[in-house]
């Protein structure tokens, strides 16, 4: 089930900046990719830790190391040391429960996203966090595990686009881009689900569908949780008069502003489509209950009379004389078919029946 809180008291009573990783428990190795750049060439290539970058910084280009994998917090506590990193961005990096924000430094700004993935089968929203270092030149992104979120943005790099021209600071908006965008995909299954839900719903409600409302009601909390404050992000970015974002690239920033208020107005849209479905379903059940408690009540009503007369008729006086009567007990079936034959008429003109 998707978690709206995540634990983080093994952090405790512990000074600001410790790392303490909060999250998944991971084995694999941490993965770190590095791409040097400019308009005239392109560099890739793997490196064992985030020192390889360092040679790069004093060139002109734009340098980017994407670090997959957060959980080994000794090469974290390398960037201290190296970049000047302050320590409360590494414990924020680490701490994979963030929230998503933005924090402007001296020489950097630093930004914390979620990226989400949708299983159709559980019906769940699984997330990552994925952070953003952006200094003069360069710019560090550090992943949870090595997904290809940021595919296109390298293959976009390797053909030599747009991209190639500008800087570091384009180059994050690209990226935070591709996260953004990758949410519509995300949020498209939801809708599909939510429409077959909803046909569902109207054809046979079974007890089945009150736990899918509930799972995609909370799915769809926790993806509001997780996008409204991508707004702060990205008109902090638009809005910060920051000498690491250059003017034209404030215009893209609010393309993907525009971008979030979208994801924003579709997520409302589908917990109103959920609260809805919600209602018919209880009015749906409610109204089952009383058809069954109106048949329950008209069966009942039929043999009140029925059995009256069998109680009448089973005393045991000495002198009652139907009991001596030879047309008695046919005459008492008589009596009980005319009244059973005058209710039943009586509710189909009440339209009970």
């Amino acid at each position: 089930m998707t978690k709206l809180i995540v634990k983080t008291s093994k952090k405790a009573g512990l000074s600001p900046g410790s790392l303490v990783h909060i999250g998944e428990k991971r084995l694999e190795k941490i993965r770190i990719s590095l791409a040097d750049f400019d308009e005239s060439h392109l560099t890739e290539m793997p490196v064992e830790s985030p020192e390889a970058m360092l040679p790069f910084l004093p060139e002109p280009s734009v340098t980017w190391m994407n670090i997959c994998g957060v959980h080994d917090t000794r090469i974290i506590e390398d960037l201290e040391k190296q970049f000047q990193i302050h320590p409360l961005t590494l414990e924020d990096i680490v701490n994979t429960a963030q929230r998503p924000k933005v924090e402007s430094y001296d020489h950097y700004l630093f930004v914390v996203l979620k990226t989400f993935r949708y299983d159709s089968r559980s019906n769940e929203v699984a997330s990552e966090q994925i952070s953003l270092i952006l200094g003069e030149n360069y710019l560090i992104t550090f992943q949870e595990t090595a997904s290809d979120i940021f595919a296109n943005v390298v293959d976009r790099l390797r053909k030599g686009t747009r991209i190639r021209k500008r800087g570091a600071d384009y180059l994050t908006y690209a990226l935070i881009d591709a996260v953004v965008d990758s949410y519509f995909a995300v949020l498209e299954a939801l809708g599909e689900k939510i429409e077959t839900l909803e046909e569902e719903l109207l054809e046979s409600p079974g007890s089945g569908v009150m736990e899918q409302i509930h799972k995609l009601k909370r799915n769809m909390i926790f993806l509001r949780k997780q996008i409204w404050p991508i707004r702060e992000i990205l008109g902090f970015l638009t809005k910060e008069d920051s000498h690491l974002i250059q003017d034209s690239t404030v215009l893209y920033f609010r393309d993907v502003h525009d971008h979030t208020i979208q994801l924003i107005d579709t997520i409302e849209s589908f917990r109103d489509i959920l609260s809805g479905m919600l209602d018919v379903y209880l009015s749906t059940i409610s109204n089952k209950m009383n058809e069954v408690m109106k048949v329950l009540t008209i069966i009942a009503t039929i043999f009140i009379p029925i059995t009256f007369f069998a109680g009448v008729y089973g005393m045991n006086f000495r002198f009652m004389p139907e009991l001596d009567w030879k047309w008695g007990y046919p005459a008492f079936w008589l009596l009980v078919a005319l009244v059973t034959y005058l209710l039943i008429t009586y509710f189909r003109k009440k339209n009970w029946l």
